[in-house]
């Protein structure tokens, strides 16, 4: 059985501030809570800040995708960090211990067994269906969107966002992604309390980033919990599409790993930055 980090913090807009966040507050509805704690941060607000919103009226994902979800049916946040303590090249870190602490909150709020919830590289939140629905048998319920700025100097900033489907019944489903994304409440077969799921999340994720600040990171967690790994995927990147084996990730770097005959290791890194889409195509017989 997993063990459950003590939950100090409900969500509550009164709630009280605790060492580990300086700023929090809850609001109905904002444009992005992206824009809104970059705000934050460049008018001087101290990490770590959190901004929840029961709706936006323009998130957003990478690569200018559009994020949408009808009011209160997804927990929609963002967090802000001023990363001084980080090296430039672990800065990706940040958003990979906010992807493993909503992996393990959504599990515990909705009672799914351990590793349930899978990340699918670089940034999505997927659960694996075991059938033909869903590309490569996943469904989408959750996205990750990391934005920097001034790494390398003496301010730098990264704001951390997140999206995941909580308590979203299927039958509100936007019709044309309906096939490719699930929800919270449609694995626990109930109702998901967004506050609740919020509560776990952050206490999952405070010991993650103290963790980070002592130079730890669950490379191996991250690796574990990874769908592409072992797949065939359609890749998308600045130099072109290709279909490769995806056989890891990097935990140093961040990278995606993928088999190339061609090197003289027979495989080389696909870093996030090269890549505007990733689509999942079967597990390999034989990998994992």
């Amino acid at each position: 059985m997993r063990s459950t980090p003590a939950a100090r913090r409900p969500d509550e807009r009164s709630a009280p501030m605790t060492p580990f966040l300086a700023r929090r507050e809850h609001v109905a509805r904002v444009g992005s809570t992206n824009d809104g704690v970059r705000d934050w941060l460049a008018g001087g607000t101290p990490e770590v800040c959190l901004l929840v919103s029961d709706e936006q009226t323009a998130g957003r994902g990478r690569e200018g995708r559009v994020w949408v979800a009808p009011p209160d049916a997804a927990l929609l946040l963002s967090l802000g960090f001023r990363p001084s303590w980080l090296p430039v090249a672990q800065v990706w870190r940040l958003a990979a211990v906010v992807s493993l602490a909503m992996a393990a909150a959504a599990e515990m709020t909705a009672g799914l067994p351990a590793r349930t919830v899978r990340l699918k590289w670089p940034n999505d939140l997927v659960v694996a269906t075991g059938d033909e629905s869903g590309p490569g048998g996943v469904r989408k319920i959750g996205g990750v969107l990391g934005e920097t700025s001034g790494l390398g100097t003496a301010d730098p900033r990264a704001v951390i966002g997140l999206g995941i489907n909580a308590d979203w019944p299927a039958a509100d489903f936007p019709a044309d992604i309906a096939a490719t994304m699930t929800s919270l409440r449609e694995l626990a077969g109930r109702r998901i309390e967004r506050a609740d799921l919020l509560t776990v999340f952050e206490a999952y994720l405070e010991p993650l980033v103290d963790a980070l600040r002592a130079g730890r990171f669950d490379g191996a967690g991250w690796a574990a919990r990874q769908v592409t790994t072992g797949r065939q995927v359609r890749l998308e990147t600045t130099q072109g599409i290709e279909t490769v084996r995806a056989t890891g990730v990097d935990a140093a770097t961040g990278a995606l790993i993928v088999a190339d005959p061609g090197t003289a290791t027979g495989a080389r890194q696909v870093l996030v930055g090269e890549v505007v889409h990733v689509r999942l195509g079967e597990p390999v017989a034989g990998r994992g």
